[in-house]
């Protein structure tokens, strides 16, 4: 008989499903091309956001369930929470430079998005010793390393070069990105995750 998953297992699960599916142009470029071209593109992304959407669900589940009961591998210091806080302010920064148009950051860095997740996973796993948090964090920071390197080599071979931003979109990236870091600083995160950055 098949034994319940435990809540790292279900966080792995998910883990596996989301870094998987957003993986596949990383890692299989030419299966996916002829994937589209057999079902379409709009079945395609379809599939891509259910499988996607399932393994986040399995993701916050499965951490969910595991902060009831820790695994504690390690104790960080209570500075590494200011620390962490800290790495997640350019993070917030490059997260809303990806949907502004034409500002600097996206113009030089081509990836912003990608880098965001490897500050975020980054400061998240300095701050969180247990099993899970390892887990989550992580895989997000391997996962992200990975596809920003594999995104410059593309960027490389298809031509694709620095442009110069403007300075009104770069401001409002700043500026946006900021005020979210701070909301989410000062009260949400406690909020929603029940853990003060800065306590």
């Amino acid at each position: 008989l098949m034994t319940p998953l435990t809540a790292p297992g279900w966080l792995l699960l998910g883990l596996v499903l989301f870094l998987g599916v957003h993986s596949v142009r990383m890692f299989a470029g030419g299966w996916r091309t002829r994937a589209v071209a057999r079902i379409g593109e709009g079945a395609f992304k379809g599939l891509y956001a259910a499988v996607a959407l399932a393994g986040f669900a399995l993701i916050v589940w499965g951490h969910g369930l595991a902060r009831q009961q820790p695994l504690v591998l390690w104790t960080p210091p209570t500075a590494m929470r200011h620390v962490a806080a800290l790495l997640t302010l350019p993070a917030f920064v490059l997260l809303v430079a990806t949907y502004v148009p034409r500002n600097r950051f996206k113009a030089r860095l081509h990836h912003p998005m990608l880098l965001a997740t490897k500050l975020w996973a980054l400061a998240h796993l300095l701050a969180n010793g247990t099993l899970a948090g390892v887990l989550l964090f992580g895989s997000f920071l391997v996962w992200a390393i990975a596809d920003f390197a594999v995104s410059r080599r593309r960027d490389r071979l298809t031509g694709a070069f620095d442009v110069s931003g403007a300075t009104g979109p770069t401001l409002i990236a700043l500026f946006v990105g900021v005020t979210l870091w701070l909301a989410f600083a000062l009260w949400l995160h406690e909020r929603w995750i029940g853990v003060r950055p800065f306590g």
